[in-house]
């Protein structure tokens, strides 16, 4: 026994000696090579004292403290047999001047937001290496992936050192090919027309769209499942966004991969409640999804918003309405059901907006269906967040709910990316109706950052001139009501038609509101002043009648009733307008314009589209007044083809020249098919159209033929989105006519707009 104590003791006594012998006795620090920094600053870091025991581990603990503190581009530790700890060290230069060399795209204030390095700073090797990082990837933000950043310094005296930025911004990386995978519903073109990122083309030179963007590519995903799920697929995902870089970094390939499921329609819906005092009979009004109707997510979405905002009128401000979907994929049927819940007792306490640099706050909050103070409620912020993502002023809007110190409030932060939102326009084309054109246009949708909208277009061709002004404020009065002014001229030659030209020229005042998302009304007062001149000597005595000028100061409406799944490439839905006008609160013009459409889509098959419509009009003079030329209705040409601008209708017999009529129905159905060209992005069409016109007033039908018969016509045509543009060609053969109508079998129509 003692003897395993003595060698335990021994052995304790051992380890105390060999740690004793690794420790070093600091007796004095000496730091050398100070210039700027202070021996105090250098203590405070190096956390050694004199009179200490250190060890080797404590010595490489304080040298990475040293370097780590930027300070220094070189530290050396020495201690000597006696106790003197020495620190060399040499210090990193001033940053005297900071310069971007090449920078032509960039702007140096946009550069300076991201590099951390400025005049006055202290120069550091790692520092400069993240801020070319930083700078890339700027770059790489703007479609510049073959971007180059070289940092070249040039020393000054007193340790002072120039920074240099050497900047080669290379070729933008545009897109090149933009694939879809997996779409059997619908095709490229289709897709491509819904998303942000478009194939680079000659035309888009103005434009952002071909260049890549991660960010961009993101918010695609989400525009493509906003299209399906708008569209009944209620189980669409992206199953993959991949975007490929060229080796030569100039160019992209993207690629998503989709899987589409099943189409479903609504078969049941029924809204349930945990709360006991909700009468949830009333809530079915609220819901605007139809039994029978194809599913539709958005419709889901505003469903919920309008069930939570009937409850809040009714006293229950804290509910959650959740959808839950029961869907059969073998039926293709799906069930509906909104739960109604007991929402936390959160109230709003701020709306934080960042990063809107242009566009005014207020902009942004007037779209908010929640204001500070409310109840917390997800669906009105899912809602916000749509109606701000929909002014398209924004390439991201990311809002986010931040607890407060109260756990009975919380913030909302909006946090906005801005991007361009004018518009430089140019067109060149060709029509058989008005000969060689040209157009060009400037719109800016966001002016002064206050949402307003200003354009300008001209256009001109061998026939017609047009030039116009317009202005528009989306919330007149701080209310959601737009106003807006109109400026007009136009210059038409009527020759061939009427052998006579007519010149327009006026403006006009407008106010347009929203009953629901789908109504809309829209008012307008119209001042013009129509002048027909060039009247040849061999015209139609009722044109001769006419020649001269004549004042119109017009009043109207017109009711809107919008259904369709697109306003721009609809196949599936409807549309319905009742307008009506009152000339002759002064002015020269007196009469009554009653005006109608009806269209409507239908998806037959995969991509073929059916189109009805019905187009309808009358006008009557009061006040012992007649129609001027100017103000009566015409068929042809782009409506009723198969016909002549103008081509059918009351004609003088002798001169030929056109009169027009006081009522008109232009009706027709088409079907919008592929023809495997799709890659070309060329598509056909087959369609008959059907027209009526109305004799003017007091013709004498000696002179005059006349008939109010239907004209039909048939006929097939493409459409072409060429890299020039829109191109329209139709062949059409009447069917039905008269034997004084003007016919027109080949009509062509070419056109760019950027």
């Amino acid at each position: 026994m003692k003897k395993i104590l003595l060698g335990t003791f021994l052995f304790g006594l051992l380890l105390s000696f060999e740690a004793n012998a690794s420790q070093v006795y600091i007796r004095a620090i000496d730091v050398k090579g100070l210039q700027r920094v202070e021996p105090e600053t250098v203590d405070s870091y190096l956390n050694i004292q004199k009179g200490q025991n250190v060890d080797q581990d404590t010595l490489d603990e304080a040298l990475k403290q040293l370097y780590s503190t930027g300070l220094f581009n070189d530290v050396v530790f020495d201690v000597s047999p006696d106790g003197l700890l020495t620190i060399k060290v040499v210090e990193n230069p001033i940053v005297n001047k900071r310069v971007f060399d090449g920078n032509k795209k960039l702007d140096d204030s946009l550069l300076e937001t991201e590099v951390q390095l400025t005049a006055g700073s202290i120069y550091n090797r790692a520092k400069v290496q993240e801020d070319v990082q930083r700078i890339l990837e700027v770059y790489k933000r703007s479609g510049r992936y073959a971007a180059v950043v070289e940092p070249k310094i040039i020393q000054r005296d007193q340790n002072r050192v120039d920074l240099i930025y050497e900047i080669n911004e290379g070729p933008s990386a545009v897109i090149t090919k933009v694939n879809f995978i997996g779409n059997r519903h619908y095709s490229d073109d289709d897709l491509q027309g819904e998303i942000m990122s478009k194939e680079s083309r000659w035309y888009r030179i103005f434009s952002s769209a071909e260049n890549y963007d991660p960010e961009k590519t993101n918010y695609d995903k989400e525009l493509l499942r906003r299209f399906y799920l708008k569209r009944g697929y209620a189980d669409f995902r992206v199953v993959s966004a991949v975007a490929e870089l060229s080796p030569d970094k100039k160019s992209f390939v993207m690629t998503f991969v989709l899987d589409e499921g099943k189409r479903y329609k609504v078969n049941d819906i029924t809204i349930t409640s945990e709360i006991a005092d909700v009468d949830v009979k009333p809530l079915y009004e609220e819901v605007l999804l139809k039994r029978g109707e194809w599913y539709n997510a958005e419709l889901l979405e505003k469903s919920v918003y309008a069930i939570t905002d009937e409850l809040g009128k009714k006293g229950f401000a804290f509910v959650d309405v959740v959808p839950d979907l029961n869907k059969d994929t073998e039926t293709g049927k799906l069930d509906i059901t909104f739960n109604i819940k007991e929402g936390d007792r959160i109230f709003v306490d701020r709306i934080n907006i960042t990063g809107n640099t242009r566009t005014h706050d207020e902009v942004i909050r007037r779209e908010f269906r929640i204001d500070e103070g409310d109840a917390f409620n997800p669906a009105k912020i899912r809602a916000s967040r749509k109606n701000v993502e929909n002014l398209d002023y924004f390439s991201k809007v990311d809002i986010q709910t931040v607890p407060t110190d109260d756990e009975n409030k919380a913030d909302i932060n909006v946090n906005v990316e801005e991007k361009s939102t004018g518009y430089f326009n140019v067109g060149v084309g060709y029509s058989t109706v008005n000969g060689a054109l040209v157009r060009a246009g400037v719109t800016e949708n966001n002016f002064q950052g206050k949402g307003q909208q200003l354009g300008l277009d001209i256009g001109v061709s061998q026939r017609t001139s047009e030039y116009n002004v317009s202005f528009t404020e989306p919330y007149f009065m701080g209310r959601r009501l737009s106003a807006g002014v109109d400026l007009f001229r136009t210059e038409q030659d009527y020759q061939d038609e009427g052998s006579y030209d007519n010149e327009t020229t006026g403006g006009r005042i407008r106010l347009g509101w929203n009953y629901t998302d789908d109504l809309a009304q829209y008012a307008r007062y119209t001042l013009r002043q129509d002048k027909i001149s060039n009247v040849d000597r061999d015209a139609s005595v009722y044109i001769k009648n006419e020649q001269g000028e004549s004042t119109g100061s017009v009043i109207g409406q017109t009711l809107v009733y919008d259904k369709r799944d697109s306003a721009i490439n609809p196949k599936e839905g409807y549309y319905l307008s009742f307008g009506n006008d009152v000339a002759g609160l002064g002015g020269d013009e007196k009469y009554l314009r009653f005006d109608g459409k009806v269209y409507t889509y239908y998806t037959l098959a995969d991509y073929y589209t059916f189109k009805l419509f019905v187009n309808a009009g009358y006008i009557e003079g009061y006040g012992g007044e007649g129609v001027r030329l100017s103000q009566r209705y015409y068929l042809g040409g782009s409506t009723l083809r198969g016909f002549d601008v103008a081509g059918i209708g009351a004609r003088d017999k002798y001169t030929k020249d056109a009169l027009g009529g006081n009522w008109m129905i232009y009706s027709g159905a088409e079907v919008a098919f592929p023809i495997g060209l799709d890659e070309l992005g060329i598509k056909g069409r087959t369609f008959v159209d059907m027209g009526m016109l109305g004799k003017p007033d007091d013709i004498d039908r000696r002179i005059v033929e006349y008939s109010s018969s239907p004209r039909v016509a048939a006929g097939f045509g493409f459409t072409w989105q060429s890299p020039m543009g829109q191109i329209d060609i139709d062949l059409a053969f009447p069917i039905v006519k008269e034997d004084y109508d003007e016919t027109e079998v080949f009509r062509l129509n070419f056109g760019t707009r950027l």
